[in-house]
């Protein structure tokens, strides 16, 4: 199952959030965009564009280049589980949980595989 980006940056852009431990009206407030909207992104149900995920980021005080290189690190990472899972190689070492609801999945935890550790919050 192939993890959509939108819900890879929605992820990403709620962890930000929790861990600054800000609300979600605050955040849309100062990015200027509505709670709802904002909401939906993080769940992964709308596209931000890059003008609204600048403005998101801007609010959070995170550099987009680091939720980017997060959402990239985070892609690849469910990508090596898949491609091992096909492959029917050994299964990365899992030192937290994947987190599943329905179709969606999110990593947090650290991932330990052959050759590669990746570090998934």
């Amino acid at each position: 199952m192939a993890v959509l980006l939108r819900e890879a940056i929605g992820d990403r852009l709620r962890h930000a959030r929790t861990n600054k431990r800000r609300t979600l009206r605050e955040v849309s407030r100062s990015a200027r965009v509505s709670l709802g909207y904002l909401s939906e992104v993080e769940r992964g149900q709308k596209e931000a564009s890059s003008e609204l995920l600048a403005a998101i980021c801007e609010a959070l005080e995170l550099p987009l280049s680091e939720l980017l290189y997060n959402v990239a690190s985070d892609v690849a990472a469910m990508d090596a589980m898949e491609l091992e899972s096909q492959e029917g190689s050994r299964q990365p070492e899992n030192k937290g949980e994947v987190v599943k609801s329905g179709e969606n999945v999110a990593l947090r935890t650290t991932i330990s595989s052959p050759g590669m550790q990746v570090f998934v919050a």
